[in-house]
């Protein structure tokens, strides 16, 4: 173990952690979840990266670093009319179809067939609220959000992966100077919340299985390509397992998904991190002690997010996926025969609209799906 592994695992757990923590605060919230089971999803998410970074990185010597599904944490604070035990059960089925995916050759190529335009356009829709919100948190609130926003835009030019993380800590420092009053913040024991999942065939359609897709999509085959952009053989079935059978067990305690990491993974890869490559792979332990520190810390850090100013949090919010945001748009229109069922799906599913108790991502898909089809059939040859 070097300093140079400890100080590159403990930096991308933090921007990890930063980046998107409000995102799974606003997710809990849409699901009406107590701050007892916002503390235990944060918690055994935390676990769970740990527990898998661990395992997969020392089984296969490859340095696996394990993420929560940003946007699949972004489509859960989409939802509404939906109970906390009714998202647990979605978390469980996706958890367990990652799983599956991992297991099963067939259920791996069926997901592969859907366009990417359209599986792009799906997540654009589901991102593309939150971040129209940043803006509206700009109009109400200009004297913090825009410092963050000039921050943040500033410190990306030199370094992408950190540039949230600056906005963060603006918004905390330009909140406290302004009157905002965290005085009460305590260091609390986070404890693990079981919750009995339900399963209602709606939710599972319109939670559950995008769930599964986003995460698929936006999370995991990224993943895979930057450990291959790296020049390792990524641990493909193993990792597809291990993280969707964690999913489906922390969604007892609360938790989404979990997923490879990209953007953080990069942080841990380099040569800068250590020069031999075959050794590289021990950053996943160190990465783990890094995001069980943080699972630890979870009720502190919600409490410092509950008395930041909202338009302060939703800016935060709306920065985290702007990155994200801009790929799901790029992949959506690449293909031109793809721009019109994208552009549906995109609509459909930023929408919000639900019809039989479905949720807007479910419906997005289909309609994308139904306009490919018709599309790709009429272009077939008689």
């Amino acid at each position: 173990m070097r300093a140079s592994v400890l100080s590159a695992a403990t930096v991308a757990a933090l921007v990890g952690y930063a980046a998107s923590v409000a995102i799974i605060l606003a997710a809990a919230t849409a699901l009406g979840a107590t701050p007892a089971q916002t503390a235990s999803w944060l918690l055994a998410i935390c676990i769970g990266k740990a527990f898998g970074s661990a395992l997969l990185s020392w089984r296969s010597k490859v340095p696996v670093v394990l993420a929560w599904s940003t946007p699949g944490a972004a489509l859960i604070a989409a939802t509404s009319g939906i109970s906390f035990s009714e998202g647990v059960g979605a978390f469980v089925v996706a958890g367990l179809l990652i799983a599956a995916t991992g297991l099963l050759r067939p259920l791996g190529a069926l997901v592969a067939r859907i366009p990417d335009g359209i599986a792009a356009g799906m997540l654009a829709g589901v991102l593309l609220p939150f971040c129209l919100k940043g803006a509206t948190a700009a109009q109400d609130l200009p004297a913090l959000v825009l410092p963050m926003v000039a921050v943040f835009l500033v410190v990306r030019l030199w370094n992408p992966a950190m540039a949230t993380l600056a906005a963060f800590a603006t918004g905390i420092v330009l909140a406290l100077l302004t009157g905002s009053d965290l005085s009460t913040l305590r260091l609390s024991a986070p404890l693990l919340d079981f919750t009995a999942p339900e399963f209602r065939p709606g939710v599972i359609l319109g939670l559950g299985l995008p769930l599964y897709l986003v995460t698929m999509a936006s999370q995991n085959l990224p993943g895979f390509a930057t450990l291959r952009a790296a020049g390792y053989e990524p641990p493909v079935s193993a990792a597809l397992t291990t993280t969707g059978l964690i999913s489906a067990v922390t969604a007892f305690f609360g938790a989404h998904t979990v997923s490879m990491a990209a953007i953080t993974a990069a942080i841990c890869l380099g040569p800068d991190v250590h020069p031999d490559k075959d050794r590289r792979w021990i950053v996943g332990l160190a990465y783990a002690g890094a995001w069980l520190l943080l699972g630890l810390l979870s009720p502190t850090v919600l409490q410092l997010l509950a008395g930041l100013p909202a338009p302060v949090v939703a800016a935060l919010v709306a920065l985290a996926l702007l990155s994200s945001l801009m790929g799901a748009l790029t992949a959506a229109f690449t293909q031109a025969d793809q721009r019109l069922p994208a552009t549906l799906t995109l609509v459909t599913t930023a929408s919000g609209m639900a019809a039989f108790g479905i949720g807007a991502a479910f419906w997005g898909l289909m309609v994308g799906l139904a306009v490919w089809a018709l599309e790709h059939a009429r272009r077939r040859p008689t």
